[in-house]
């Protein structure tokens, strides 16, 4: 098959042995895929890979790794011991994992692993345990994007943000969006989102159901909480939702914020940060690393796009081919162009 081929710090499109399914495991015609920060990170920092401790990725530089974890494909032949369950032209998307022996022994980051390969490439191998067959005529590139709008689910429901609360969403990428859309579903005004982009402002806003855009190289979005806090006698602690994931940023927030508020954070930090422990204990803040999303998150997150009720699409900007992933990934790098660039392995889908 063709894929988007990692080895040795080189990323190109060529081709690589197809998967295989195994026991329970179901091959996929890629249909579409969605490009996140993470494949970015994977490469750029793959000491992490060297060196997880859990397994679940590896960076190997003298074997392929297909990158890509976001996808939705057609069942195109099962392994041995599947059911009737996924019939062959089925849809199927899955939580991005690879369960090893059926999960006795633990698991792989679809593509975060040479063997858990991934979705930048035309076939695709997943497990019939964790999948789901995808209901309804949801477009392939809404589903693909299941992953990204789960972890905003997953903090928001987390949160659990209170009446009295304002939350401010910090990043208005794809993980800044999915938090917006999720707070907006259980209906909680106002929502304040703060980005240096005015275009990812204007779309958290008009797609996705923020109500305060701040940009802050004009003004600290705590300023604008205490303002608000004020006019609408709301004062509960603030609820901070931290997706952008850039050194110090962290210590910046805790800096700026006031008594009991709680940080969440959605960002990746693949290259370590510092926090003055001192600060964070006087300003008596809370703070939640990782830990999603869930399943409870990520399969009703795909409930909801394929019924209709979350539409992702449009935090989709951009679709490429698969000769076009290595610039559309190095765009991704440098922040700039949309929240998320989709994927069509294949060429063009219905």
């Amino acid at each position: 098959m063709r894929a988007a081929v990692l080895r040795d710090g080189k990323l190109e499109v060529r081709e690589t042995p197809d998967p295989e399914p195994g026991p329970g495991e179901l091959l996929l015609r890629t249909l579409s895929t969605a490009i996140c920060a993470s494949d970015v990170h994977f490469m750029d920092h793959p000491q992490l890979g060297v060196d997880d401790p859990t397994g679940r990725s590896l960076y190997d530089p003298e074997r392929d790794i297909v990158l890509g974890h976001e996808f939705v494909g057609e069942v195109i032949a099962r392994g041995p011991g599947c059911s009737e369950a996924f019939p062959i032209g089925a849809r199927v998307t899955s939580i991005p994992i690879r369960l090893v022996n059926g999960g006795a022994d633990g698991s792989r980051i679809i593509g975060q692993h040479p063997e858990a390969q991934g979705s930048f490439a035309e076939l695709l191998v997943v497990g019939e345990a964790i999948a789901r067959v995808v209901e309804g005529d949801a477009s392939s590139d809404a589903i693909a994007v299941v992953d990204a709008f789960a972890v905003g689910e997953f903090y928001v429901r987390s949160a659990a943000v209170q009446p009295g609360e304002i939350p401010i969403v910090i990043g208005a990428g794809a993980i800044g969006l999915s938090a917006v859309a999720a707070l907006a579903a259980r209906g909680i005004e106002p929502i304040v989102v703060s980005d240096y982009q005015q275009d990812r402002r204007d779309l958290a806003r008009d797609a996705f159901g923020a109500h305060i855009l701040v940009d802050p190289a004009q003004q600290s979005p705590f300023d604008v909480w205490r303002e608000l806090r004020a006019e609408r006698n709301l004062w509960g602690p603030c609820v901070v939702f931290e997706c952008v994931g850039a050194a110090g940023l962290i210590q910046k927030l805790v800096e700026s914020a006031d008594m009991a508020t709680r940080i969440y954070c959605a960002g990746g930090w693949y290259t370590g940060d510092t926090l003055d422990i001192t600060t964070a204990t006087r300003q008596g803040v809370t703070i939640q690393f990782g830990g999603g999303p869930m399943p409870q998150d990520w399969y009703g997150t795909l409930d909801a796009i394929a019924a209709k009720r979350l539409d992702p699409l449009p935090s989709v900007g951009r679709i490429v081919t698969l000769d076009e992933v290595p610039e559309a990934i190095d765009m991704a790098r440098r922040s700039v162009g949309p929240p998320r660039i989709i994927v069509h392995p294949n060429g063009d889908i219905a």
